[in-house]
């Protein structure tokens, strides 16, 4: 684990797999979590290691997850794509591949816009550009700050009954389902998370993204409807676009599929 301090936070970060990317030819993978939680605990921490037998991969904990200390401000995607691009430069690997899931998409949108010199190809995974125009994602936000503050166990309902698909929760059963429910307690970081979901807008950015982009859709996404992953993807010029049936944590819900989209987009 190392940290690196960005303005009043220490952004935690770890690396894992070979140390030298460079020298096979391939660049690191850096994957920017989504709302709610560290990198390496629940957003990666099963799926890290499909990809590090060949890949030096990168996973920062940003503001709001367990492991980084800051201030408490409020959060903006631009200040979180600064603790990327700090992790990045200290990690000095060069430029990476990156990946950003849910939150992180628009969060790597940023990084890739704003240094284009640090991102050598961008996969932008169940993300979208705005949200104050988008009034499904302005409620729903605004549902999960107001169950959080006054109802956590009616938080932890709502986020994954739209965290994953009806069919996936049908077949994993009630005991799984109930198991899942405290995966993402509203915890004060949880919270400022979801008030940056509620500002998200990029959209004066996507014109200046110039990496090789996949964009990947959920087809049954009930937290962000997969058309806002297909607005992303015509917004950015030259960009690829997959679509995964499932639900909104694919990387969860349809892993394998998930992770050969990616390994055949970075050409692992």
């Amino acid at each position: 684990m190392a940290t690196v301090t960005v303005g009043n936070a220490q952004v935690h970060y770890d690396i894992e797999g070979p140390t030298a990317p460079a020298a096979e030819g391939s660049p690191a993978l850096l994957l920017v979590h989504g709302t709610g939680s560290g990198g390496a605990v629940v957003n990666w921490g099963g799926t890290a290691p499909r990809f590090t037998d060949r890949r030096t991969v990168i996973t920062p904990d940003l503001s709001g997850a367990d492991r980084t200390v800051d201030d408490g401000a409020p959060l903006t995607v631009e200040a979180l794509a600064a603790q990327v691009v700090a992790v990045i430069e200290d990690a000095g690997t060069g430029p990476v591949d990156l990946l950003g899931f849910s939150m992180g998409a628009p969060v790597s949108a940023a990084v890739a816009a704003l240094r284009p010199d640090l991102v050598n190809r961008l996969v932008l995974v169940a993300g979208w550009a705005y949200t104050d125009g988008d009034e499904y994602l302005r409620n729903l936000f605004t549902l999960w700050q107001r169950l959080g503050e006054h109802d956590p166990a009616g938080f932890g309902r709502s986020v994954t009954m739209t965290g994953f698909s009806r069919g996936f929760l049908n077949a994993i059963g009630r005991e799984q389902v109930e198991a899942l429910i405290p995966n993402m307690p509203p915890t004060p970081g949880t919270l400022r998370h979801v008030a940056v979901d509620l500002g998200v807008d990029i959209r004066a950015l996507l014109p200046r993204i110039a990496a090789p982009t996949l964009v990947v859709g959920c087809t049954q996404d009930a937290t962000v409807p997969v058309e806002n992953s297909r607005e992303l993807a015509a917004a950015i010029g030259g960009s690829a676009y997959a679509e995964i049936d499932a639900g909104h944590v694919v990387l969860f819900e349809k892993e394998d599929e998930f992770v050969k989209t990616v390994t055949d987009f970075l050409a692992f």
